[in-house]
């Protein structure tokens, strides 16, 4: 039924449930299986929401992230090798999560997104406007919303 499965993750307990059941939908279906993580950019100025800092400094905050987000999609790597499913990962960086998630899903030709209903920012992302319920809205794909 689905040839390839995007799955989004930020590392939260919720998430991780989300790329356990999305690994096992794609060994079901033979699917290949797309890990995406959405790393944000750091704030550069004061409008940005932070003080400016040194050019150096930035990359090197940026770094870190970038390296615990591939060590959070290293660890889903494992897993899908484990269970037979073909793996592809990839970050993208950027403040803007759900459409990041939608553009992965188009540019990399899946037919289905997986995700957790809410991640790392829980009922207060709830108040503020769901990521999910954006992709919900704005994905011409079906979506997985898992709890």
């Amino acid at each position: 039924m689905f040839k390839r499965i995007l799955v989004a993750t930020d590392g939260s307990t919720l998430s991780k449930k989300a790329v356990t059941s999305a690994i096992a939908l794609a060994s079901r279906h033979d699917a290949d299986l797309v890990a995406l993580t959405v790393v944000p950019r750091y704030p550069k100025s004061y409008f940005d929401g932070a003080m400016s800092f040194s050019p150096e400094d930035i990359a090197r905050v940026e770094k870190q992230w970038a390296d615990k987000a591939q060590g959070m999609l290293d660890a889903v790597a494992t897993r899908a090798v484990a269970s037979g499913v073909q793996l592809k990962t990839a970050i993208a960086s950027s403040d803007l999560v759900a459409e990041s998630i939608v553009a992965a899903a188009k540019k990399h030709k899946c037919d289905l997104i997986v995700m957790a209903s809410h991640g790392r920012k829980g009922i207060k992302r709830l108040l503020l406007g769901s990521e999910t319920q954006h992709v919900l809205t704005h994905s011409s794909l079906p979506v997985l919303v898992l709890r």
